[in-house]
């Protein structure tokens, strides 16, 4: 079972210096991976299904990525996730592809179609449509990633005799498909090097399974995507037996919310050693 560490953007890793010591100790603990997850901007008054008070602090996933990877030198950096519809597509795999030099290759692309209709409509985006347009974007910034010259006419973005360097560092960007519907588990079946499942129980991450292996009788899985990684934010302490219930259903990581009991400093850190300690 591999270690990753959630929420590296939010609460107190919202403080630069925090955010530096909080990566490095997961770094150095053994954590193969620190994650950022994305609001723009929340419901203000909170109402379901937003998971944050509006006045919660979240930077941006990818500035924060940024900072953590020039604080590191090895754990990989990954989105969990970026709202991929909310986003313009060239510009975003400028700046996916542009994270992945800096940090030397590390980078880990976590998509989502998002949740909250005031958030969409606050930005602008599609939300009627978000499962069409993610799928179109992801297509759009591939071409841009790899194509000798890219070119992309779809129904939401269209270029040709376009073209950005420099190119991802890795040969192939890892995409990592947030979500719990029969759509997302298409999704990560077809397009994801990964699927991931936000705060489960062993019994939730099951039920994952079996929709994601229903998904793959749908669906084609292209050979060069190899096998699909599970990636999921456990509910609870972390324990050996949650950690072998997790195993036993086929996760391949628990990503642990960096917060603790009380969001502080010191309870991040701990989280940290104490998981290391049971993995």
């Amino acid at each position: 079972m591999r270690l990753g560490l959630f929420g590296l953007n939010s609460g107190p890793c919202t403080d630069p210096a925090v955010a530096t010591e909080v990566a490095r100790a997961a770094e150095a603990a053994g954590f193969d991976s620190v994650w950022a997850g994305e609001h723009v901007v929340l419901p203000d008054p909170q109402a379901p299904p937003s998971p944050m008070a509006p006045q919660d602090p979240i930077l941006d996933p990818l500035v924060a990525l940024c900072w953590a990877a020039a604080a590191t030198s090895s754990v990989r950096i990954a989105t969990g996730i970026v709202i991929l519809p909310q986003r313009n597509p060239v510009v975003l795999a400028k700046q996916v592809a542009s994270l992945d030099v800096l940090s030397g290759g590390r980078l880990v692309l976590g998509i989502g179609v998002g949740y909250l209709e005031p958030e969409f409509r606050a930005i602008g985006a599609n939300f009627a449509q978000r499962g069409a347009v993610t799928d179109d974007y992801l297509s759009a910034m591939e071409s841009l990633w790899y194509s000798p010259r890219p070119v992309h006419h779809g129904p939401f973005a269209d270029f040709e005799g376009v073209d950005a360097y420099p190119r991802p560092v890795q040969s192939r960007i890892p995409v990592v498909v947030g979500g719990r519907t029969p759509a997302a588990y298409r999704r990560a079946v077809s397009r994801g090097a990964g699927w991931f499942g936000y705060f489960l129980t062993p019994e939730q991450a099951s039920d994952a399974v079996a929709g994601l292996r229903r998904a793959a009788g749908q669906v084609e899985r292209p050979a060069e995507l190899g096998r699909l990684e599970l990636s999921v934010t456990p509910r609870g302490r972390l324990t050996a037996q949650l950690v072998a219930e997790f195993a036993a259903v086929g996760v391949d990581r628990l990503v642990l919310l960096a917060r603790g009991e009380t969001g502080t400093r010191e309870d991040v850190l701990a989280t940290v050693e104490a998981a290391a300690a049971v993995v």
